[in-house]
């Protein structure tokens, strides 16, 4: 008798140390939130690749309070979507263009204008600066939205149907642009037409003829199968382009401090894999495109460079001239 009531007793604690389990990993469970990542780039770049990495990560450093769902190719919407979808708390992290950020506050858009870097280790000299991080300070203040990272994009090329060598040949060209002013600067001061269209729709305007040119790095217009549909790769290397990697501000404001640098690191990690993978892929691309059959025009940038600088401090710039001279002397 003695042996059955010691034995129930076993039992019985048994059963209620694994309710107890039981109910601490449900509740677990239940306080686990998982975050909406979107972007509008294709599964097979590193942007997304890294991404979904950052959301692993995110999960482990968090203990698993933190989910996060990736949803690349616009499938939450096209660039300025996801850009209003940060404010309106439906979405909660993205990359985006600096251009489209500069439309909220217009001092962020100086890293996507043309030729505003002198080369790549310029580029990174900014994302590194006291500058950059005074400029994502002054977004965070004017949106309450967070810049995260800076992730290297590529520098931005012309492709076409004819040869471009000179601005004289971009004259009365209908090259497609983000819908951005500042990607317009460079079409612009060359006597182009710049015609913003969505990104997802590119292929389809380049096919159909309702564009003559794009302009794009080298890995995207792979990824993207551009020199499908155009005959040259021109490289005018008119923009050093990078992405932001940015928190929305009502998914942001509930973090602990201590997850806020979780979430700040993970995603400086993942921008410097990002960063390596592209310049990898830049370096390797002009002869994977040449053994497509693309012509790869190399192009001497020195009068594309000084048709363009004279708008740096025109009316189309969104930043002073203080903060212009500043990124001008870094790396120097």
């Amino acid at each position: 008798m003695g042996n059955t009531r010691t034995r129930h007793t076993r039992i019985n604690r048994w059963i209620s140390t694994a309710m107890l389990l039981a109910g601490i990993s449900a509740a677990g469970m239940a306080s686990a939130e998982t975050l909406r990542f979107a972007h509008v780039y294709e599964t097979s770049e590193p942007y997304h690749k890294w991404a979904v990495w950052a959301g692993d990560e995110i999960e482990k450093r968090t203990d698993g309070r933190y989910t996060v769902e990736v949803y690349p190719a616009s499938s939450l919407g096209k660039e300025a979507d996801i850009n209003e979808g940060l404010s309106l708390g439906t979405i909660d992290l993205i990359f985006t263009g600096n251009q489209f950020a500069g439309r909220s506050y217009g001092p962020i858009g100086i890293a996507g204008a043309p030729y505003m870097f002198r080369d790549f280790d310029h580029w990174k000299a900014y994302a590194h600066s006291d500058l950059f991080k005074e400029i994502a300070k002054g977004y965070q203040d004017a949106t309450g939205n967070v810049p995260l990272a800076l992730n290297y994009y590529g520098k931005r090329h012309t492709t076409s149907n004819k040869p471009i060598n000179t601005p004289a040949d971009m004259k009365g060209l209908k090259i497609r642009v983000p819908n951005a002013p500042m990607y317009m600067m460079f079409p612009e001061a060359v006597g182009a037409n710049p015609t913003p269209i969505a990104f997802s729709e590119v292929y389809l305007a380049l096919q159909q003829g309702v564009v003559d040119a794009q302009e794009n790095p080298l890995p995207t217009i792979k990824a993207k199968k551009f020199y499908e549909v155009q005959d040259y790769i021109n490289l005018t290397g008119h923009i050093t382009d990078s992405l932001l990697t940015i928190a929305g501000g009502p998914f942001w404001n509930r973090l602990s401090d201590e997850d806020k640098k979780i979430f700040r690191e993970v995603y400086q990690e993942a921008g410097e894999h990002i960063t390596q993978d592209v310049r990898q892929s830049e370096a390797e691309l002009v002869s994977w495109f040449e053994d497509q059959g693309v012509t790869v025009n190399k192009v001497d940038t020195k009068p594309f460079r000084e048709a363009v600088i004279p708008y740096h401090n025109g009316d189309a710039a969104t930043w002073d001239k203080e903060t212009y001279d500043r990124l001008q002397a870094l790396g120097q």
